[in-house]
C-alpha cells in the first residue's frame, strides 16, 4: 500500500478521548484514536486506531483499520483491516488486506485492474441508488 513508502508525517491527529460531529475534509496523512460522527476523507492516507469509531464514510489514498466503522470505506491504493476491526459497510480498493477476527459487513469491490475496478464502483454505485430510492419509497 502507499503509506509504507510515503512520507510518514501526520498531518492531522484526533485523539483518543476526542468527539468530532460534522464531516472532515484534511490533506495528508490523518491518524484517528477519537470518536467521528461524519463522514471522513483525505487526500493522503489515514490510519484508524484501535479504540476509533467513526459513524460515515472514509476516503483516501490508502486506509488502515483498527477500530469500528459503520459507513463504506473507499481507498484505491489499498485497504488493510486489523484483527481489532470491525466495518459494517461496502469496501471499495484495488488492494485488500484481512487479518484474522475481523467483522465485515457489506459489499466488497477488491479488483486491481483499472478498468474493472471502475465498472465494479459504477454498479455498485447504481445498485445503492436503485436500493435508496425503492426505500424512500416504500417509507
Amino acid at each position: 500500500m502507499a503509506f509504507l513508502t510515503d512520507d510518514i508525517s501526520i498531518n492531522t491527529i484526533i485523539g483518543l478521548g476526542s468527539a468530532v460531529s460534522g464531516d472532515i475534509h484534511a490533506n495528508g496523512f490523518i491518524r484517528v484514536d477519537g470518536d467521528i460522527d461524519g463522514n471522513l476523507e483525505s487526500t493522503g492516507n489515514i490510519i484508524i486506531g484501535d479504540k476509533a469509531r467513526i459513524n460515515g464514510n472514509i476516503t483516501a489514498l490508502s486506509i488502515v483499520i483498527g477500530g469500528i466503522v459503520l459507513g463504506d470505506v473507499y481507498a484505491p491504493d489499498g485497504i488493510k483491516l486489523l484483527s481489532s476491526s470491525a466495518v459494517i459497510g461496502n469496501i471499495s480498493t484495488k488492494n485488500l488486506e484481512i487479518e484474522e477476527n475481523v467483522i465485515f459487513h457489506g459489499h466488497c469491490i477488491a479488483l486491481k485492474n483499472e478498468e474493472e475496478f471502475n465498472l465494479a464502483l459504477e454498479k455498485l454505485s447504481n445498485e445503492s441508488a436503485i436500493l435508496s430510492h425503492a426505500t424512500n419509497k416504500a417509507l
